[in-house]
């Protein structure tokens, strides 16, 4: 039998059946989800592993600054670091926190870089185990502070 076009009705009814045609745009789609849920949720983990990693750069930099020259400060006054203690002290306060990063001294002060990794959730899913977070923070010695910086 032929139907309207020409065409058998057999052929026809091939030419209009979709089963089967959803399931890559639902797959897709799935993989999509997935991905931005991941975006979020992962993103919001290492935004505070980022935060994290910013205060523990901060407190180590100024433990680092709490290395004072004490015989330079009580003869003359003068606020000076001891550069291989400011070091010491702040990789003592790293170690303690479980973090790792680099110290660095130049003059009066402290630079502390840490380096975080933030292990995935959902991302995981598609490859990506950990995302790497870096922080810095410096710290230099005052004396006699009344009012906040400007």
């Amino acid at each position: 039998m032929t139907g309207r076009y020409g065409l058998p009705n057999h052929l026809r009814r091939l030419a209009s059946d979709q089963n089967g045609q959803a399931t890559p745009f639902v797959l897709i789609l799935a993989v999509a989800i997935v991905m931005f849920a991941g975006l979020l949720l992962d993103g919001g983990l290492a935004l505070a592993a980022k935060v994290r990693a910013i205060g523990e750069a901060q407190e180590a930099a100024r433990a680092g600054a709490q290395a004072l020259d004490l015989a330079a400060y009580r003869s003359s006054g003068t606020v000076r670091l001891v550069p291989g203690q400011a070091r010491t002290l702040a990789r003592t306060y790293l170690a303690s926190t479980g973090d790792r990063g680099t110290v660095t001294v130049a003059g009066d002060t402290v630079t502390v870089t840490v380096t975080a990794h933030q292990q995935t959730q959902l991302l995981g899913l598609l490859g990506i185990d950990s995302l790497t977070v870096t922080s810095t923070g410096t710290a230099h010695p005052a004396r006699g502070i009344t009012a906040p910086e400007p």
